[in-house]
């Protein structure tokens, strides 16, 4: 399985990104063709932490520093996921990741729910 992020860059606190992550390559019988998706990030200096989750059934979950501010979101076929950012803030800097679950099953903001991840795209937001 593949994860392909885009759609970082630099704004100005109060603008809005929307980043992208593509799935390719899920044959792996092992894999469930549905399973979670979720948005990390990591500022420097920092552990990686748990942004936003969208689930099997496409309910969501968001940490508490974005919500309201974020949407996570996917497309029909469930190959791209999406996360919305707006209202951006300083804070909001860091290397934004996305990350599949390999297995069916409700996942938690917990990295170790996760096994495949992108390689990362940067957002970095001035005051």
């Amino acid at each position: 399985v593949q994860l392909v992020e885009s759609g970082g860059g630099s704004v100005q606190a109060g603008g809005s990104l929307t980043l992208s992550c593509v799935a390719s390559g899920i044959t792996d019988p092992e894999t469930a063709p549905v399973t979670s998706m979720a948005w990390f990030r990591q500022a420097p200096g920092t552990e990686r932490e748990g942004v936003a989750i969208i689930h099997e059934d496409g309910s969501s979950d968001y940490a508490d520093p974005v919500r309201g501010r974020f949407t996570i979101s996917q497309d029909n076929a469930r190959t791209t996921t999406y996360l919305q950012m707006n209202r951006l803030k300083p804070e909001d800097t860091a290397i934004y990741y996305c990350a599949r679950r390999k297995f069916r099953g409700r996942a938690t903001m917990d990295r170790m729910d996760f096994t495949y991840w992108g390689q990362g795209t940067q957002v970095t937001v001035s005051s």
